[in-house]
């Protein structure tokens, strides 16, 4: 049994980076199954809960912006697949991993280099990632309704610049992250 590992938040200045695992069945049926950036946010909500319903395991884990502050946001990813994969239910015989850097685990692994679009395990593991995500995100949103976390997910749009020189920033901002460490720097002057 393969399982498809991906991650989500990566690249967001605010936020857990969430890792996925999935081991689907040979006879899933997941139309449109893809990498999840090429889904639009409606397609990727039916097929996360077409993915929980079909597959054989689903696990997700998470590192925070505490944990990536202080590991960086390299091991912290990897920190989270690993976590992701070794809570599955079902021990894979094999994991594929998209990218090109895995965490040691205690199967077989391969990275695949474009592995969200090319391997189904992998494409339901960024789906279930970025779903798992958004959905942190939205939920922060209501908490902090000025940053439009809903809409940008805390990646680093011009209307997550404007917010943060406006409102400043919050606890679950990463603050390695350069421009991040750039207004605090600045706000300490």
């Amino acid at each position: 049994m393969i399982a498809g590992v991906d991650e989500a938040g990566r690249g967001a200045w605010i936020g857990n980076v969430v890792a996925a695992a999935v081991i689907l069945p040979n006879d899933y049926d997941l139309p449109d199954l893809t990498d999840s950036k090429k889904l639009s946010a409606a397609k990727r909500e039916r097929l996360c809960a077409a993915i929980y319903e079909q597959a054989i395991a689903v696990a997700c884990a998470w590192c925070s912006p505490e944990e990536i502050d202080q590991l960086n946001i390299h091991y912290a990813t990897l920190c989270a697949m690993k976590k992701a994969v070794i809570t599955l239910k079902v021990a894979p015989t094999e994991v594929l991993i998209d990218g090109k850097f895995a965490p040691e685990l205690p199967f077989p692994t391969r990275t695949i280099i474009g592995g969200d679009a090319l391997e189904p395990a992998i494409s339901a593991a960024s789906i279930v990632a970025k779903v798992t995500r958004d959905k942190q995100m939205i939920a922060l949103d209501a908490l902090y309704p000025d940053y439009g976390f809903a809409a940008h997910k805390g990646y680093g749009t011009q209307k997550h610049q404007q917010a943060l020189r406006q409102f400043g920033v919050l606890p679950l901002h990463r603050r390695s992250y350069a421009p991040i460490a750039a207004l605090l720097k600045n706000n300490k002057k």
